[in-house]
Formats: C-alpha cells, structure tokens, sequence
C-alpha cells in the first residue's frame, strides 16, 4: 500500500505544486547578477568579447573596460600573424603594443 502512495505522488507530483519554479528564485551571487544583466539586454556583462581597435594613437588610445585596476589583454597585430600579443594594462598608465596602437584602462562599475 505504501509502495502505491510513493508511485501516485511521484508519478503525479507536478500536478501538487501547480506551477514551475523560476531559475532567478533558485540562483543567488554571481550568477544572479549575471542573468539580471543578460535579461537587461547586456550579453556580455563581464566585457569579455573582443573590442574592435579604434585609431590607437597616445591621445585616443583605445579604450578597455575593467572594474579591476589592472587587466592582461591581448592584441591581434595583423591579420597574417597566427600568434597573439598580450601585455598587462594597469589604470592610469596607457601601454603601447608592438603594432604601435595605444591601450588605456576605462574603469566601469563591477557587476
């Protein structure tokens, strides 16, 4: 007899609760955050895509998001290089790569 209660109610046990649970009641920290700002229409809230290169000069560097004082980047020179260039920025110091195009850290707000 207890064996034929446990199969009824796991067997219609959606029926009981009448409704599905939403993923933002279960998540919390991070990942929350992280949904919120997915759902607010930022696809890439930790700016983790690539940036295109601006004109890269010492008075218009090309600007990269951070809510750290320091970020290591990487810069892809020319189209024909099959190796990648990384270098560490730090704020307040803009850092000239290789290929001549100038990097400065733009501080944002931390998700």
């Amino acid at each position: 007899m207890l064996l034929k209660s446990l199969y009824g109610v796991s067997r219609f046990g959606v029926r009981f609760y009448r409704k599905l649970i939403d993923p933002l009641d279960l998540l919390t920290g991070i990942e929350k955050r992280e949904l919120l700002a997915h759902l607010a229409g930022d696809c890439d809230p930790f700016r983790i895509l690539s940036i295109k290169k601006g004109p890269g000069t010492r008075e218009r560097p090309n600007l990269i998001p951070s809510s750290n004082s320091s970020r290591l980047i990487c810069c892809h020179c020319t189209e024909s290089d099959n190796h990648l260039k990384f270098m560490w920025l730090h704020q307040g110091d803009p850092k000239r790569c290789g290929c001549g195009y100038w990097f400065e850290l733009c501080p944002i707000a931390p998700l």
